[in-house]
């Protein structure tokens, strides 16, 4: 099975720590980002797809054509139009169905071990009150059999809700597809706009809920990341 790892972006909210380095090298204890979502990748991973783009030629220097046993290819984003449009940069790469992560989230193995018994599948984070912080969420609808309903994108987060982690199983049938702008960004095209297109045309995404993730959006949270479970 083939794992995408989105990795192009430019990171600007970390400030002067990506002037000369792509958010996936910024470290987190003894490794980068990026070593920490490879080793992170459940055994049935064969081939990771990295979708490169910014200070791409640092990112391949520094993981090369093989990391732990898993053969590594490269795509170029060459414009910056969102993750939608990172994915479908590697059309041509793809096979089948295929695991989707973002390259400077961190994941727990056993989390995406659990999301690829899906044929389709999104990993979603249970927040809480403790969890709660003065910005906008992905906020995933739940059917009541655990299937993915809808994904309403920055919105706030009520006291309790499922937050979408940028984990997901799809398929090739993503790239048939017309892509759809993230919300009101008309010059970047969303993942889950699009794809949620599949399920309004009767396709079923199973919810996996998270047991660890951490999401890296400021330099405050490269430290002191809390341990997976």
């Amino acid at each position: 099975m083939q794992a995408v790892i989105l990795a192009a972006g430019l990171g600007t909210r970390m400030g002067a720590l990506t002037k000369n380095t792509p958010k996936p090298l910024l470290k987190i204890a003894d490794k980068t980002l990026l070593e920490h979502n490879l080793l992170a990748l459940p055994d049935e991973i064969d081939e990771v797809v990295l979708v490169v783009g910014y200070l791409k030629e640092q990112i391949m220097g520094f993981i090369g054509p093989k990391f732990a046993g898993k053969k590594i290819t490269y795509v170029e984003q060459k414009e910056l139009r969102g993750t939608a449009h990172a994915l479908s940069a590697a059309k041509e790469v793809l096979r089948d169905r295929f695991l989707v992560i973002m390259g400077d989230d961190l994941y727990y193995g056993k989390d995406l071990a659990e999301l690829i018994k899906y044929p389709l599948s999104v990993l979603v984070w249970e927040m809480k009150n403790d969890d709660l912080k003065d910005e906008r969420q992905a906020i995933v609808k739940m059917k009541g059999n655990g299937e993915v309903l809808d994904i309403i994108e920055r919105q706030p987060a009520p006291q309790e809700t499922l937050v979408n982690t940028g984990a997901y199983v799809l398929d090739s049938n993503f790239f048939t597809l017309p892509l759809v702008p993230a919300g009101n960004r008309t010059m970047e095209f969303g993942l889950p706009q699009t794809f949620l297109q599949m399920i309004r045309d009767g396709a079923r995404m199973n919810i996996v809920k998270a047991t660890f993730w951490h999401k890296v959006a400021s330099p405050e949270d490269l430290i002191g990341m809390p341990s997976p479970i």
